[in-house]
């Protein structure tokens, strides 16, 4: 190649690998990258948080001494007494008071006073009447005023007169008008100085738009000193490092809760809050410089040699351990900190910060001037770092020796990484750099790697594997059981006698794992070099015929079985498992496929369910799972009822765990968890009923399920025929975790203390019978959330949905008997199967003689 072609293609590399760079600056993998120098960025910067600020927290702690989340609002009212005697500056709660608390006792006492407002006893003639009316009239008062959480907190938020509370804004692009008008107590906090000096509305730099809002009820509304929204804006990798302070609500404009906490802080009001849209925010005599979406750049305080912020519990300074005096002249954020309140956020400093100390972290860069900005020349001077370095890629880069090139490469990454780090950490400015860094690294290890590959030196080494060294490295692979890296190594080896001796060997062990497709692979390979060798030809037609019709375990946690096998002599052999012939595929479970299969010495049909234990457990536990997998099919083999599918036979065959049991007519119960498709109420019973004596027998005989759930119960309507399926099964993988990290079971149908990783009885089998009987009922789970923690808490914390609001027409019984079977303690559940059985046939002969 001539020399002046030789630096025209380097050239054209450099110019296509910074064209592409520029793609994909803005995507995730890119801004992911900027994102991660910024946190570093922010960790290596030191400033001293503000003082004035002060964290109350509802930590796990708090909600043990004081109850079950959410408190009544009382708790809050008392709290919010305490900090208004202490002289608190300024008190900004982030609970969501969305929603009137609902009290039992309040309605009645409401429904007690319109009763008395219009009884005549209220308008007796009588001198003694009248006064008995006054007096129950006082006490109904009385009550109800004692009753009415809501009041209490609406007058400490009141009394105290700084209490800044929380909302939320829907974040979307609105098409309309809204849907309902803000209330005015909310309105009022809209901020009227906003002024757009350079076009920034007609450029489109305006604030996040929303849609809708979920604003605290009218009456604690009313009397807040203002309402600020809480709003987190995640980046591209999830992280919290922005904070938007105004949001656009169609024509207004609207404080976030830091931005409102900081100006209370500093006896200022929303009108004294100055917007520029597409620069900042200016409060008071404080400037908050912002991107053009007006989110200020919030620094987050690392916690040195103490917190950054004081954080104490809530429990502590309600029960007085902790003087409240300590908050006097203090901004005091109350938030929850505690496991299941509130999700955890991603922020530069900490992987999980509750949301209230990103408040904190929000409320003193505003007070401090704390924050990182984006310099207006900074998009220039990033564009300018780009080009320098896709310059020095395209023209000087190829000029240079490796060893200089190396020099001048380094020494230019270093250059951009003490930039990036002197911006942030001396002068709290932000410039996007990693992108330049990037293309810096990226294009110096393509340009010399392809220098390198067309040099003789270079097209000598990639060429200088030895045959040898590929043969010792394929019986190594081979001997490891990486069959597929070893065929890799065996096909670089020039074919000889010997080379086909080794692939011969290499098919045979891929026919041991039942690898028919892999070994075929390699007959066709060994076939284009010589198809005479041996019994090639039998071979090859063999392992086609196999990979055609039969997998059993091999690459995939599941096998398949369809029709007959070749076998080697041209006869026709029905594929085996253990003693079994398999016949064919009747379906897929969790960790393999079921199987229908025949013992050809009796004649005995059986379903066959295999395991591939090997692919779902790790080496060092396999063995162990194994003989736990046999133990507990042998227990479960030993029961004997006419409502539990009889086990026949277990075994193992290559890497396949498999369980011969009695074969069922009809299908589980899932079909019938439809709302749609719901049996009849006295079939749902009769079924249940009949579940229940088998556990019953099966905790008798010291044998727990451990996963009742509608897909475990087989059902068949023509014979009215129950059987209770997978005894033992969900203990061998209750403990296991999958390739994903994610326990095995159905976390809907589990008891609080299987949740909890609790030692577990019978009763926790009734209780997930309970939970089938009332999805079986109404077509829903008495449990649901948006994820698994919120579904657990969920469980384990809260009274299930009332199955009446679902399904009026259930009868109280019926509805008795759910409740007492999903109980949350177990020694409030039925006892045995037994019990719940003859409770369950009481309802149903209740039923049946109302019907009558």
């Amino acid at each position: 190649m001539k020399r002046g072609a030789f630096w025209k293609s380097e050239w054209l590399i450099g110019l296509g690998l910074a064209l592409l760079m520029l793609l994909v600056a803005g995507g995730d993998l890119m801004q992911s990258l900027e994102r991660k120098a910024y946190d570093l960025g922010v960790l290596a910067s030191s400033r001293t948080p503000s003082d004035r600020v002060a964290v109350i927290a509802i930590d796990d702690q708090s909600i043990s001494n004081i109850g079950r989340w959410p408190w009544s609002r009382e708790v809050h009212a008392k709290m919010i007494d305490l900090l208004a005697g202490a002289q608190a500056k300024v008190v900004g709660n982030t609970v969501f008071f969305s929603e009137p608390q609902s009290d039992a006792g309040l309605a009645y006492i409401n429904k007690l006073n319109k009763f008395f407002s219009a009884s005549r006893f209220r308008n007796a003639i009588d001198p003694a009447l009248q006064q008995e009316a006054v007096q129950l009239a006082g006490m109904l008062q009385e009550a109800e005023q004692d009753l009415n959480a809501d009041r209490k907190l609406a007058q400490s938020i009141a009394q105290a007169g700084n209490v800044v509370l929380a909302m939320a804004f829907q974040l979307g692009e609105p098409r309309g008008n809204p849907d309902h008008p803000l209330p005015d107590y909310l309105t009022k906090n809209a901020l009227p100085n906003v002024v757009d000096a350079g076009g920034a509305a007609e450029m489109g730099l305006l604030p996040l738009s929303t849609l809708s809002a979920v604003v605290p009820i009218a009456e604690l509304g009313m009397q807040a000193a203002a309402i600020g929204y809480l709003n987190l804006t995640p980046d591209h990798d999830g992280g919290v490092r922005s904070e938007p302070l105004v949001l656009r609500h169609y024509d207004h404009y609207y404080p976030s809760l830091p931005l409102l906490l900081a100006a209370k802080s500093l006896n200022l009001q929303a009108a004294d809050v100055q917007v520029v849209l597409g620069e900042g925010v200016s409060l008071g005599k404080l400037h908050i410089a912002t991107d053009p979406e007006l989110r200020m750049n919030t620094f987050f305080y690392r916690d040195a040699e103490r917190p950054a912020f004081q954080v104490d519990s809530f429990y502590d300074v309600y029960s007085g351990k902790i003087p409240v005096s300590k908050y006097a002249g203090k901004i005091v954020l109350i938030g929850a900190t505690a496991q299941g309140v509130g999700a955890p956020q991603v922020t530069p400093v900490s992987p999980a910060m509750a949301p209230v100390l990103v408040l904190a972290h929000s409320v003193s860069s505003i007070l401090q001037e704390d924050f990182f900005v984006v310099p207006g020349w900074g998009v220039w001077a990033e564009k300018g770092v780009f080009l320098l370095v896709a310059l020095y890629l395209m023209l000087a880069l190829p000029r240079l020796k490796a060893g200089l090139a190396a020099l001048f490469t380094a020494l230019l990454f270093v250059a951009l990484l003490i930039a990036h780090f002197a911006l942030m950490v001396g002068q709290s400015m932000w410039l996007q750099l990693m992108t330049p860094a990037a293309l810096l690294l990226i294009g110096h290890l393509l340009l010399t790697t392809k220098r390198f590959l067309v040099t003789e030196r270079g097209k000598e080494k990639s060429e200088a594997e030895s045959a040898e060294s590929n043969r010792m490295l394929g019986l190594a692979f081979q001997g490891q059981g990486q069959l597929d890296m070893a065929f890799d190594k065996f096909r670089k080896l020039p074919m000889d006698d010997g080379v086909m001796d080794l692939l011969y060997n290499l098919a045979l062990d891929f026919e041991r794992k039942r690898q028919f497709n892999k070994a075929e692979a390699v007959y066709q390979h060994m076939a284009a070099y010589n198809a005479k060798f041996r019994d090639l030809e039998q071979k090859l037609s063999r392992a086609k015929a196999m990979s055609e019709t039969v997998i059993l375990g091999g690459g995939s946690a599941s096998a398949a079985i369809s029709g007959t096998v070749l076998m080697a002599g041209g006869g026709v052999e029905k594929p085996m498992l253990g003693r079994y012939q398999v016949e064919k595929e009747l379906g897929k479970g969790a960790m393999g496929v079921v199987y229908m299969g025949r013992d050809p010495k009796i004649g005995r049909v059986v379903a066959i369910k295999t395991m591939a234990l090997s692919q779902e457990f790790e080496e060092d536990e396999l063995q162990e799972v194994k003989e736990r997998f046999f133990r507990e099919a042998e227990t479960a083999g030993r029961l004997s009822h006419p409502n539990i599918v009889t086990i026949y036979d277990a075994g193992e065959e290559h890497d396949l765990a498999y369980i011969a049991m009695e074969l069922l007519k009809g299908k589980d119960l899932v079909p019938y968890t439809k709302p749609d498709n719901l049996l009849p109420l006295p079939k749902v019973l009769s079924v249940i009923a009949r579940v229940a004596d088998a556990l019953g027998y099966a905790h008798a005989q010291h044998v727990v399920h451990r996963d009742i759930k509608p897909a475990n119960i087989m059902y068949e309507p023509e014979d009215d025929m129950v059987k209770v399926t997978d005894f033992g099964i969900a203990r061998i993988t209750d403990s296991s975790k999958t390739k994903t990290g994610m326990v095995l079971g159905t976390p809907s149908y589990m008891s609080p203390e299987q949740l909890a990783g609790k030692k577990i009885d019978g009763h926790s089998d009734l209780f997930s019978l309970g939970v089938t009987l009332y999805q079986l009922c109404c077509g829903q789970l008495p449990f649901q959330g948006d994820s698994m923690a919120q579904l657990m808490y969920k469980i384990a914390n809260d009274p299930p949905l009332d199955i009446r609001t679902l399904r009026p027409d259930l009868p109280v019984g019926v509805v008795l008997v759910i409740a007492r079977a999903i109980a949350k303690q177990p020694e409030a559940r039925y006892q045995t199967g037994e019990e719940m059985a003859q409770a369950i046939r009481q309802c149903a002969a209740a039923i049946s003689n109302e019907g009558a």
